[in-house]
């Protein structure tokens, strides 16, 4: 059955596209949501990510890996390239209150508010980096290893060492070190 469904997709048969997208869809736009945290642009990354696997269905080489993950880098790597834009950076700046984070008050606060970067700025440029890619970017740590060359074992401790004089630096401000590590060792 896979095998019929690549074959009709490397033939450009448009049908192709509806069951990819049926079969793979909800998956694949799970990991664009975490991606660019908007629904309504992982529906669009979602959208163009089998638009480009219709169009380069001929480059889909069995051999190299399962169709699925195929679809995924597709998608990871329309989901990264839409963050990358002016427009999502502008979306970022003005998002809504509903990606606020809440202390146990009830007050909202967002990260950018509690002096998150004054304090990165502080730490060692091994780590300053790491924590700038990871938390103010979006990368994961493995893209973080790919964009550095650093091993993802030293990533992984730099990150936790990074964290560890975060706690430091903020001092009392537990929840803010608190988000930060949770977003930093999540991704």
């Amino acid at each position: 059955m896979q095998d019929h469904l690549i074959h009709r997709l490397k033939e450009q048969d448009r049908t192709a596209v509806g069951e990819l997208y049926d079969a793979y869809g909800s998956a694949l736009f799970g990991v664009v949501l975490r991606i660019v945290q908007s629904r309504e642009l992982a529906e669009q990354v979602l959208q163009d990510t089998f638009v480009k696997a219709w169009r380069n269905g001929a480059s889909y080489d069995p051999a190299k890996g399962r169709l699925f993950t195929w679809l995924l880098n597709i998608a990871r790597n329309t989901a990264i390239d839409a963050t990358r834009t002016a427009h999502f950076q502008h979306y970022k700046k003005t998002d809504s209150l509903d990606h606020l984070v809440h202390k146990p008050g009830g007050e909202a606060i967002n990260p950018e508010h509690v002096g998150v970067r004054e304090v990165v700025s502080r730490l060692d440029e091994k780590y300053k980096s790491l924590i700038d890619l990871v938390y103010f970017k979006g990368y994961t740590q493995e893209e973080v290893a790919e964009e550095t060359g650093i091993p993802l074992g030293t990533v992984k401790t730099r990150l936790r060492y990074a964290i560890q004089e975060l706690r430091k630096l903020f001092g009392e401000n537990v929840a803010a070190v608190a988000l930060l590590a949770a977003v930093i060792l999540n991704k």
